[in-house]
């Protein structure tokens, strides 16, 4: 391919492979990274959007002025490209090059195996695509007969030592109080807060995009040695490359667990990611090419002489000529085209040599090149790993006041099953408390534990692991965590049963859907995506009728991470009254990806008092005082009592304040009682023990 520069110039760090489904608006323009794209963009023949490299680069350029140029970076990689071809040799190569892995799959709580929180299994299958493409392995799809068809040389292998020096499957779970991410929230808050270190791993992220029909994007590699260019210029800490997770793996390894696009299933997304995180760019060369109109760019270029010139990106397979005027015919099959996965199938001699060239000369690459993070270490037969997911400050259905869930990640890192262990927990720095869990997981399998924490507020838990398979644990670097967790604030109670919400979209219905549960995680009504509009449509009104004594939750998402609030989409919004209207619910639109708001319906009847989980005592045994908590909609009971277990009476009192509900229990004996409170004629009883 000729070596002219584009109109357009490459000056990223990052690179995007990004399609958007338009349902039902393939010639309407949408909004990328908060702004509008012109519909020049859109592909006409099947309503998905172009790469939006440009439109991020846009973004990206107001952060960050400072990064490299096309030309800078294209002046600094040719002389060493061409030094390689001269000294093309097995130790200037340095061989086959075998680079650790880390995958940090990000999800929200949800148990390993429901979307976003994919399995190991689909983790490892991208893995295996990656080998099969960049080896060009034989009898894979990954093979091709092409007479300048490569093989890379570059394998990948999940790492064996995470940054600790401790064992791990090279299989990260993060957990964070968010369902979707937009690529924003991804730079600022993902990265930094999961990246291993990019100089011994390649970071790999599989996300739930908060546009779902983006595929990934990857950090270009930076170049060194120029004259006034700053050569660290592009952050260490993000680093890498990032999947939807739909789109991470392969279906032809499906065991039944994975959760893949029904078109992009096949691991070419990462493959063409990790291409530009190599150094490679789209074999077109971002030029102006437009099929819509005809028109081809026969001038833009990839800088790989031996791949053809390319008027535009190709989305199909099949055979094209889009530059009849050059050498040779279009190749979609090439990793570096946005073709289907099933038609990708090279590398080429030249994209081989400017992998070579960045792996030996870039800095945090040629890094990678002598990492050991794959070396397996000495393993025991009993040792359990620990980690906590993030505490969320959400309202929840279903925990009383005061209290916190925390999930507890508990990994087998032992050669040995592991069919029990027992944790220590404790709270602010108390006592241990003691966990038991059973079952069965094989060597690097996990499962999510959730452990519920009684405290006035929020503060400190550590978790440490006590026994594995009922002998002490073999190995102390990895069995102790501790973490920060937060007591959600309980939901606000409404005395009421009928309810009106509104709904303001702003112009861009398709990114709006919403839904509203009960307790029992039953959708009692949804709506969404709805059409796109040139005017601001019509308010939405939905008359809810909703049972009492249940705990409501309503989210609304926008897919483009905007929200429905303000700026060129049209002023949007949301609320929900009770029929009278006189105070509101919930209400908002100014959010990014998801926005969820928690609330109750409980009556004020006997059977609610007697029957009410949000009534309870704590800590359970007690030592000395023992606390009452009761939610201000119920208010104060009457009175108490307190039998033993032969039912007979050891305290009783009124109660008129809230401090009467913290009861000493230091005179009673050892042993079982029952505390049981009275407020207007209804009774409730609970059981307690006094250690």
């Amino acid at each position: 391919m000729k070596l002219n520069f584009t109109r357009y110039s490459f000056l990223s760090f990052v690179m995007i492979f990004l399609f958007t489904i338009l349902s039902g608006y393939g010639q309407k323009t949408k909004k990328i990274f908060g702004k509008q794209v012109s519909a020049k963009i859109i592909n006409p023949k099947d309503i998905y959007i172009r790469c939006a490299t440009v439109e991020y680069e846009k973004m990206i350029q107001e952060k960050n002025p400072n990064r490299l140029s096309d030309a800078q970076f294209e002046s600094w990689i040719n002389p060493l490209i061409n030094k390689f071809k001269l000294l093309r040799t097995n130790s200037e190569i340095g061989g086959i090059i075998t680079i650790p892995v880390v995958v940090h799959v990000v999800y929200s709580g949800q148990a390993i195996g429901i979307a976003p929180n994919i399995t190991d299994e689909q983790v490892e299958s991208q893995i295996t695509v990656l080998n099969e493409d960049y080896r060009k392995m034989a009898g894979t799809n990954g093979d091709n007969s092409n007479p300048i068809g490569a093989d890379i040389q570059i394998q990948f292998e999940l790492a064996k030592q995470d940054p600790n020096g401790n064992p791990t499957n090279g299989i990260d779970r993060v957990s964070l109080c968010q369902d979707s991410w937009s690529l924003d929230e991804i730079e600022a808050t993902v990265k930094p807060l999961s990246s291993w270190d990019p100089t011994q791993y390649i970071n790999m992220w599989s996300v739930k995009f908060s546009d779902n029909t983006l595929l990934g994007y990857a950090q270009f590699p930076n170049s060194s040695n120029l004259p006034g260019i700053d050569s660290l210029n592009g952050n260490a800490n993000t680093d890498g490359v990032v999947s939807n997770y739909t789109a991470f793996g392969s279906v032809d390894y499906d065991n039944g667990s994975f959760l893949l696009n029904p078109i992009y299933n096949l691991g070419r997304t990462m493959t063409h990611e990790i291409g530009h995180f190599l150094g490679l760019r789209h074999i077109w060369g971002d030029g102006t090419g437009d099929e819509a109109t005809n028109s081809p760019d026969c001038v833009a270029t990839d800088y790989c002489a031996d791949t053809p010139q390319v008027g535009w990106e190709h989305y199909e397979c099949g055979d094209f000529d889009t530059c009849p005027n050059e050498l040779g015919v279009d190749m979609p099959e090439n990793y570096m085209d946005y073709s289907p996965d099933s038609c990708m199938n090279i590398f080429t001699v030249n994209q081989k040599e400017r992998i070579t060239t960045v792996m030996n000369n870039s800095p945090r690459r040629k890094e990678l090149k002598t990492s050991i993070k794959n070396t397996a270490i000495p393993l025991f037969a009993n040792d359990a790993e620990v980690k906590l997911e993030a505490s969320c400050a959400t309202p929840i259905c279903g925990l009383y006041p005061n209290q916190a869930l925390q999930k507890v990640i508990l990994y087998n890192r032992g050669t040995s099953n592991l069919t029990s262990a027992t944790l220590l927990y404790s709270v602010n720095n108390g006592s241990n408390i003691t966990y038991s869990w059973s079952g069965n997981l094989a060597t690097n399998k996990a499962t999510i534990l959730d452990i519920t924490l009684n405290a006035i507020s929020n503060g400190t838990i550590t978790v440490k692991v006590d026994k594995t398979n009922g002998v002490v644990d073999q190995r102390l670097s990895n069995n102790s965590v501790t973490g920060n967790f937060v007591i959600p604030p309980f939901p606000v109670n409404y005395n009421f049963t009928n309810y009106v919400f509104r709904l303001q979209q702003d112009f861009w219905g398709s990114e709006i859907t919403w839904n509203l549960k009960d307790n029992s995680g039953t959708i009692v009504d949804s709506g969404g995506p709805y059409e796109d509009q040139i005017n601001l449509p019509s308010i939405i009104t939905k008359n809810w009728t909703l049972a009492t004594n249940k705990c409501y939750t309503f989210t609304i998402n926008d897919s483009a991470g905007d929200g429905i609030c303000c700026g060129e989409g049209g002023d949007g919004f949301y609320d929900i009254k009770p029929l009278d209207g006189t105070v509101f619910v919930a209400s908002g639109s100014s959010f990014t990806t998801q926005e969820i708001k928690v609330f109750t319906n409980y009556s004020l009847d006997k059977n609610s008092f007697t029957n009410s989980k949000e009534v309870f005592m704590y800590p359970n045994p007690v030592n000395d005082i023992l606390n009452i908590k009761i939610p201000n909609y119920i208010g104060l009971p009457n009175e108490f009592t307190i039998y033993n277990s032969l039912g007979q009476i050891v305290n009783q009192k009124q109660i008129l304040f809230e401090p009467d509900l913290s009861i000493n229990t230091s005179t009673l004996k050892s042993g079982f009682y029952f505390i049981n409170l009275i407020k207007e004629g209804a009774q409730k009883t609970m059981p307690f023990i006094k250690r």
